[in-house]
């Protein structure tokens, strides 16, 4: 198989910020991992859908790497600051934008064809996880794979507990949408078990899973104004992320990271 570490465009890659971000780094080290081995497995450049993909992120770095990236959007302006940004890393001709959301996915995508599709953050806000999940399954190739990112319950719980919130926190847990009251942002949030079921019943096997931003949300700003704190931040939470012995802590995250294959 190629070493595809050694491409021009994997080089390319470096420096989107994708990879020391708080936010994003640790769910862009499993996307990369998972792209990198499924691409070695097919020995050609993956077919990426990037699901309410928004300005790229995730798709211009994904570019970087070699892949054809087509976020589908339902933003007009998020799709030409995609554009903007593709044209800047010199990755438009492998990253495009289309305009749509999961509920018009099979009219803007074909069915069948995606790789890896990546759905970050867009489960909170569709009508029905059910079908935009079943419309991702669709979407998806025999031997595809899903990168799904979704808010977590406890971490909210938690946040708003420790503000001193804790009529937020207890409507929060207890209420079904995990929501902690109308001024919310997010119209609902999952746990572990929930968007298991879900992602299961569109007919696809998870394979691994692990907590995303467990400290990074909590921890005052002042405390990691150094990149030396930053990436300390990091590597603790790489290590909680999926440890192996504490399984909790990854269900006390910000955001659950899902990856699921077709069956």
């Amino acid at each position: 198989m190629p070493d595809h570490a050694d491409r021009p465009a994997a080089r390319r890659s470096r420096g989107t910020g994708v990879e020391t971000n708080l936010r994003t780094a640790a769910v862009w080290e499993a996307v990369q991992s998972v792209a990198d081995d499924l691409s070695a497995q097919l020995d050609r450049p993956l077919r990426v859908l990037d699901l309410g993909g928004g300005t790229g992120g995730v798709a211009v770095a994904l570019g970087g790497l070699g892949h054809e990236v087509t976020v589908v959007d339902p933003s007009p302006d998020a799709l030409a600051a995609l554009g903007r940004r593709a044209r800047e890393a010199g990755v438009d001709d492998r990253v495009r934008g289309v305009q749509g959301d999961a509920g018009t996915l099979r009219e803007v995508h074909d069915v069948g064809t995606a790789d890896l599709v990546c759905c970050h953050g867009v489960l909170e806000f569709v009508d029905d996880p059910s079908d935009s999940l079943a419309q991702i399954s669709a979407a998806l190739a025999p031997h595809g794979v899903l990168s799904l990112v979704v808010a977590q319950r406890l971490a909210v719980v938690l946040a708003r507990a420790i503000a001193g919130q804790f009529g937020q926190a207890q409507h929060a847990l207890t209420t079904p949408e995990g929501t902690w009251g109308a001024a919310d942002p997010l119209p609902r949030r999952f746990d572990l078990s929930s968007v298991s079921a879900l992602v299961e019943a569109a007919g696809l096997e998870i394979t691994d899973t692990h907590g995303v931003r467990i400290f990074s949300d909590l921890v005052p700003s002042a405390l990691v104004d150094s990149e030396a704190d930053r990436m300390a931040l990091l590597d603790l939470e790489r290590a909680a992320a999926s440890h192996p012995d504490f399984a909790i802590l990854a269900q006390l995250g910000a955001a659950l990271h899902v990856i699921a294959a077709r069956h």
